[in-house]
């Protein structure tokens, strides 16, 4: 998928590659867009800036940019959510929220219940999708190691036995 986004995103959008993160459900798409010129001094100024020109390039390419979704989804059957970043800003478009079932006991639902109580979150979902963000937060090195392991494990899966060119005739 990366290697066919680089040949179908316009050259002019990002500076370089994009960052492609992807889950059994959504494309994230995010790309780093061309420097501004000149630069405000200001950290308030700047950033304001930041937004504006993601703003722009967010409205201005809308059509081009869900053009490619549908053809992303049609090819590899995920939504696509798109995001820009610019200096030390960086915004995420319209992005899937998917409901995903989980089974709780009551020390866990007590979790959840304690968070919503306080205000910190308005529902058991929300709660629990802070907590989730918050694990991510404190061990996004170990989640990386385990993400790069499954990559070498589908890697060598795809590389065994009945993998070859022939694999489909023999499994038919």
């Amino acid at each position: 998928m990366a290697g066919w986004l680089a040949g179908r995103l316009p050259s002019d959008w990002f500076t370089g590659p994009v960052e492609l993160t992807a889950d059994r459900d959504e494309v994230l798409v995010v790309g780093e867009l061309p420097a501004l010129d000149p630069v405000p001094v200001e950290d308030a100024e700047r950033t304001a800036a930041e937004r504006g020109r993601i703003a722009r390039f967010r409205e201005s390419t809308r059509e081009e940019r869900i053009g490619i979704a549908r053809e992303v989804e049609e090819r590899w059957g995920r939504a696509v959510a798109w995001g820009a970043r610019l200096g030390s800003t960086r915004e995420v478009f319209t992005t899937l929220s998917v409901p995903t079932m989980t089974r709780l006991r009551q020390p866990e639902r007590l979790v959840l219940d304690t968070l919503v109580d306080a205000g910190v979150a308005r529902s058991r979902s929300e709660a629990l999708a802070w907590c989730v963000a918050l694990v991510g937060e404190h061990t996004e090195e170990w989640l990386g190691q385990l993400r790069q392991a499954l990559t070498e494990v589908e890697r060598v899966r795809a590389a065994g036995p009945g993998a070859g060119p022939g694999a489909a005739a023999e499994g038919a």
